[in-house]
């Protein structure tokens, strides 16, 4: 690869094997910039992102703004060619983005225009959607409408959730990086505009939408549990107490019982009746329990038939 030096911006895990990656097929990367550490665990310790832990791995500078946008002062002795992000977190200001000398390039995961913002994954299992991907384009100032410089697809999987799609686009996003960065080094690819009659977006998870709804069909009970799994785990309330979905399954159209029933709680079923049907659950978590099989859920909880969550 060129010597060209970038700056990586990134925070969660699928950023970090991005890093990874770059640094691996020899892309000279002169610094990383991601979140500040975060208070994590039971025992409330303080940890790096797992960007930055990476990036110590390959002994590169990293620098953890608060807000960068204020704090960027570090950035012109870095001498950078180029921007790039993936999953960092933060909208960049137009001053920042301009400081590189070639133009400031972002990873999205999503096929662009849709799909704008912070959420594309999660989005795309919620809504059922059949393919998605990863996006190279331009970042400017407006989110996630730069023009485009490459584009990998992918079919999601029905067993598909959050966190296996995201290790897949993880892979994919490496391999648009690897292909189109040496091509736009050399200017040897023309941008495309996005069309603006194709825009969707998709904010932020909110802390509130973790609960599922139950008064849905199953596909779309199924589809938000896969949209919130491993990672938060979507949640109801059985007695008070939160129970996590992390896998369920479309069973029936039928309607025997109150939304939120508990049909059966037998051996490996556990059929729980929503709005518009019924759906089974295949593993879930109690408080402060390891997660667990429908079957040996039912083997620890007693008269758990019945019972209705929320």
């Amino acid at each position: 690869m060129g010597k060209e030096k970038i700056v990586f911006l990134g925070t969660p895990e699928i950023s970090a094997y991005l890093l990874e990656g770059l640094v691996t097929n020899g892309f000279n990367v002169v610094g990383v910039i991601t979140k500040e550490d975060k208070v994590r665990g039971r025992n409330n310790q303080v940890e790096e992102s797992p960007v930055a832990l990476k990036a110590h791995q390959f002994n590169i500078p990293v620098f953890k703004p608060h807000r960068l946008n204020k704090d960027f002062a570090f950035l012109p002795s870095l001498d950078s060619d180029l921007l790039l992000t993936f999953a960092y977190g933060q909208l960049i200001s137009d001053e920042i983005l301009a400081l590189p000398h070639f133009k400031p390039l972002n990873l999205h995961a999503s096929l662009l225009p849709k799909y704008r913002g912070a959420a594309p994954i999660q989005y795309a299992l919620r809504n059922g959607e059949k393919e998605t991907g990863v996006t190279l384009m331009e970042m400017v100032h407006e989110m996630d409408a730069g023009d485009i410089y490459g584009v990998r697809k992918l079919a999601i999987d029905p067993k598909d959730n959050y966190t296996s799609l995201a290790n897949k686009l993880a892979a994919l996003a490496l391999e648009v990086a690897t292909t189109y960065l040496p091509l736009f080094f050399k200017g040897e690819i023309k941008p495309v505009k996005q069309d603006p009659n194709l825009v969707s977006f998709c904010p932020s998870i909110k802390k509130e939408e973790e609960k599922l709804n139950l008064a849905v069909d199953p596909i779309t009970f199924v589809n938000q549990v896969r949209s919130l799994s491993l990672t938060p785990g979507g949640y109801v309330l059985a007695n008070g107490e939160q129970l996590k979905i992390y896998e369920a399954e479309a069973l029936n159209d039928s309607v025997t019982a109150p939304v939120g029933t508990i049909i059966e709680a037998h051996k490996k079923n556990l059929v729980i009746q929503l709005g518009k049907g019924q759906a089974k659950i295949l593993t879930l978590q109690r408080p402060g329990k390891k997660m667990m099989s429908a079957a040996d859920f039912n083997n620890g909880v007693r008269d758990f038939s019945k019972v209705v969550l929320d």
